[in-house]
Parts: structure tokens; C-alpha cells; sequence
């Protein structure tokens, strides 16, 4: 039996809710059906790193928020200004059901990965589930929680800063880039290479900037966002004027340094032209704004300040 206990009260599947229905709420549909959830909550809980990313952009600060990755207990680099009072719930994969129910919340936001917690999560507090298809739905993400919070003013004032900052950078290019090919890739623990494609997060990025990326990612997958497995042998599929190389780990840096070291990886044109750029994985993933911020200025540093 899965259980948290919160003031004593034991949460499992044969309990009644610990809170009472609300009078005056918002009737919003999820992926796990209805939820009449607070229209101005104040004590919000996110189980998604992606949630708490959007939430911050509409001017909201959630109570508590879980983590990206399971090996790691806190918030990436780029949101560590904003959550300095934000507390840590585990990995978004298997919150803390305990440490959620003893913070009392009144909404509770995840994602679809949390589906088989989500009726002991939705005794704690109202709860919704937010579609998650990968980066590829990141801006479907954000529409989505700007409408069942009642926040389109911000969220229409986060896309003008956005594009307002995607104006700027174009201007800072000056076409110097126009006929150059920008690749994203990463290295995953069994998947090989990973290659990220337009419909992925720093893809739509690139595509929003004008900047392209080779054949290979200049693609839009119906339900993804990356290509796995690309050997060593494929190299060339992921060959560009820039390549930008996710990474977070000491094993990723392990991985770049044995590829460096492979013929082939010596062929590609941004090796030969010194235009290879590390850059923080949980950053150029982020899927909300405040991580597209930080990529802007990963691109601005990378290809306006460089000579």
C-alpha cells in the first residue's frame, strides 16, 4: 500500500479526501479528466520541473516543486534565482507523497508521468495533469497552465519578451550565420548519440531565431523530439558548421573526451572549425521561458560574442 501521513492522517486508496470541496473554483480538464481547482491558488505544488519553470514566468511561486532528474535532489542552475524558497519534493518521477501532504497545498500541478499517484496526490489537494509528449509540447504546456490559472495577460507579456528578445539576437547576428548549420546533441547512458530535432525544444528555438540545423534534424517528429541512437559510424547525420553538446554529468564529459579521440569525430566540420560549445543539458531542455532566456544567452555567447 502506497501512503503519506500528513497531521496524522493516513493517504491510501481507500481514504477520503483531506480536503473539503471548494465553493468558488475553476472547473478545468486534464489528462486524468475534471478538477475544480482554486482561482487563486496560493499554495501551489509542482510535480514536473517543467511546471515549476512556466509557473515562475507567469509570476506565480510554488510552495514546493520536484526535481528533474532521479539522481538529483535540486533545481538546475538557471531557476536557482527563483527558487531559493521553493521546497524540494524528490525526483518528478516519484515525488515525496509525504513531505506534499504535510505542506497542505491547495493545488497540486505534475505531468503525465505522475498518472499512477495521481489519486492519492488528488486526496491531498485539487490536482491536475498536464500533457507532457516530451520538449516537442512545451508550448502547449505553458498555454495550457496559463488558461486554468487565469494567467493569459502573462503569459501574452512572456511571448512579447520573448520574441521581443529573439529580435534582438537576430539583429546581433547580422546573417553572419544564414548559410551555416546548427547541430544539438547529447549522449545518453544506453542510447548512444542523441540527436535533437526541430520540433525539440532548442530546435524550435533555433527555428524561431531563422538558424538551421542539418538535414537530419531539420524535421518535425508527429510525437518526439529527439533521434536516438546515432553510432559513432553516423556522425556525419549530426555534421554541422556549430555543434552545441548537451551535457550535465562527469559521464557526458567522459563520453565527449572518448569521442574526441575517434577519427571521425575529427572530420566534422565544427571540430575542424573550433565551433564545438558545451552547454548545460537541463538548461537547453527546460521547456519554459526562463530556460529559453538562458539559451539565448548561451547563443549569444557562443555565436555574437565569438569571433
Amino acid at each position: 500500500m502506497i501512503f503519506a501521513t500528513a497531521c496524522g492522517v493516513v493517504i491510501n486508496n481507500q481514504t477520503t479526501s483531506l480536503w473539503q470541496p471548494l465553493k468558488d473554483c475553476r472547473l478545468i480538464k486534464h489528462v486524468m479528466g475534471e478538477t475544480c481547482i482554486p482561482k487563486n491558488p496560493n499554495r501551489i505544488v509542482t510535480v514536473s520541473q517543467f511546471t515549476l519553470g512556466n509557473l515562475l514566468v507567469l509570476g506565480l511561486q510554488p510552495i514546493a516543486g520536484a526535481s528533474a532528474l532521479t539522481d538529483l535532489n535540486g533545481f538546475p542552475s538557471y531557476l536557482e534565482p527563483y527558487t531559493k524558497n521553493v521546497a524540494k519534493l524528490g525526483n518528478q518521477y516519484e515525488p515525496s507523497l509525504e513531505k506534499i501532504a504535510l505542506l497542505q497545498p491547495d493545488l497540486i500541478l505534475g505531468w503525465e508521468a505522475i498518472r499512477k499517484v495521481y489519486p492519492l496526490l488528488s486526496q491531498i489537494s485539487p490536482t491536475a495533469v498536464v500533457t507532457w509528449k516530451g520538449t516537442s509540447s512545451w508550448k502547449e504546456h505553458f498555454q495550457f497552465l496559463a488558461q486554468a490559472l487565469g494567467k493569459e495577460e502573462e503569459y501574452q507579456k512572456a511571448w512579447e519578451r520573448y520574441f521581443q528578445r529573439i529580435k534582438e539576437l537576430k539583429t546581433a547576428l547580422n546573417n553572419r550565420y544564414k548559410d551555416k548549420k546548427i547541430s544539438v546533441i547529447s549522449f545518453g547512458s544506453s542510447y548512444g548519440i542523441i540527436s535533437w530535432v526541430k520540433s525539440s525544444f532548442p530546435g524550435s528555438i533555433l527555428n524561431d531565431i531563422g538558424l538551421q540545423q542539418p538535414k537530419a534534424q531539420d524535421i518535425i517528429l508527429p510525437r518526439g523530439d529527439r533521434i536516438y541512437g546515432i553510432s559513432e559510424e553516423r556522425l556525419q547525420e549530426v555534421n554541422g558548421d556549430i555543434i552545441f553538446i548537451l551535457t550535465l554529468r562527469e559521464r557526458d564529459s567522459k563520453k565527449l573526451e572518448q569521442l574526441q579521440n575517434k577519427t571521425l569525430w575529427k572530420t566534422l566540420k565544427a571540430v575542424q572549425q573550433g565551433q564545438v560549445y558545451t552547454v548545460d543539458v537541463l538548461t537547453w531542455l527546460g521547456s519554459n521561458l526562463i530556460a529559453a532566456d538562458a539559451v539565448i544567452d548561451d547563443i549569444y555567447r557562443y555565436l555574437v560574442n565569438t569571433p
